[in-house]
């Protein structure tokens, strides 16, 4: 078997309920492009989970969710604001400034969350048209940095974006690892709190691709269905992508997954924090540690069990856990650092 590493929880393999389901629907025909029951019953399970005027599409990937979902409520003279180390700057590969026409404009912060005031340097200029015109705010929940917002914090977000006119966006490629953390129901830190686009994602959550693009609010998505198709994002067997999210949501096997990649992150963070030239340096509240290692010592470890570097400059890592990372994934990769580090 190849050893479960620490780079990434899109590296871990498919929740076997996951498979059992797409076997499952794995019969007969079904009519193509979402009209088919499983992908109306999955819409109905978000309608649940997000409130009773959440409207879904599904696409194939992350980056999509994103940069599709931010296309429907923008213009290209708009631009879109975010932190500088959110995917959707730092790994789309210029999708969001390709394909919405928009300028991105990035804020720094120090654990991945933003705030109104770090905003507001970008929040000028309205009615100027030599100016981009700003007309959403996104943030990522929870964050690139293994950080979570509280409900309160994205509360004040919104209603600082609203104030202005403008939409909040979030990144919820990990927002079962967020829910797990707060130890809140979906909605209560989305459409309760004022989100109006959200990207609702699974993979990285024991899913095997697919992700959905929600609009909280009525009248956002009228036009979503033709931005999906000229996206190229629009799947002729949905029911493949759609049907997961029924498993996903079925006995909270979403809280079960992030419940162990959560509590996993905890633990290898912890016996971490107790090795002399290691430090820790981001709060763990989900499933990413963040640490920096002396360079020699982890370039060794990165042989055996492959990770990300952060910042080069500082020598800082990302180690990420996932549904499937084990305490003794945990205890073999401490004890061959520590070994590693002896010897330099």
């Amino acid at each position: 078997m190849i050893k479960r590493g620490f780079a990434s929880d899109n590296n871990a393999g498919v929740h076997p309920e996951i498979l059992k389901e797409l076997g499952s629907i794995n019969k007969g025909h079904v009519i193509g492009y979402g009209s088919d029951i499983y992908t109306e019953q999955a819409k109905q399970l978000f309608k649940e989970q997000l409130g009773r005027d959440t409207e879904v599409f599904f696409v194939f990937t992350g980056t999509a969710a994103n940069v599709l979902g931010i296309s429907s409520v923008t213009r290209s003279w708009n631009s879109i604001i975010t932190a500088e180390t959110a995917h959707l700057e730092a790994d789309e590969c210029g999708a969001p400034e390709k394909f919405t026409g928009c300028k991105v404009l990035t804020v720094e912060t120090p654990d991945g969350k933003i705030t109104p005031e770090m905003v507001a340097k970008h929040m000028h200029s309205f009615d100027f048209e030599h100016h981009a015109q700003p007309k959403v705010i996104s943030l990522t929940q929870s964050t690139e940095m293994g950080t979570v917002y509280s409900v309160s914090e994205i509360r004040t977000l919104a209603d600082y974006a609203h104030s202005f006119g403008l939409y909040l966006h979030m990144d919820g490629a990990r927002i079962a690892n967020a829910a797990v953390s707060l130890g809140l129901p979906f909605i209560t830190f989305t459409t309760d709190a004022g989100v109006d686009v959200l990207s609702f994602g699974g993979t990285k959550n024991g899913m095997m691709m697919g992700e959905a693009v929600c609009f909280l609010k009525p009248g956002l998505s009228s036009d979503f269905k033709y931005i999906r198709k000229q996206g190229m994002q629009l799947a002729s067997k949905m029911r493949f992508i759609s049907a997961q999210y029924i498993a996903y949501f079925r006995n909270d096997l979403w809280k079960i997954c992030a419940t162990h990649s959560n509590t996993m992150a905890a633990t290898l963070a912890e016996k971490l924090k107790g090795i002399d030239n290691v430090r820790v340096t981001q709060k763990v509240q989900s499933n990413g540690v963040f640490v920096i290692i002396p360079k020699a010592a982890a370039g060794k470890v990165m042989k055996h069990y492959f990770f990300y570097s952060w910042n080069e400059t500082t020598s800082e890592y990302r180690l990420m856990t996932s549904w499937d990372t084990t305490e003794e994934d945990i205890d073999d990769f401490v004890k061959l650092l520590k070994k590693e580090l002896v010897h330099h």
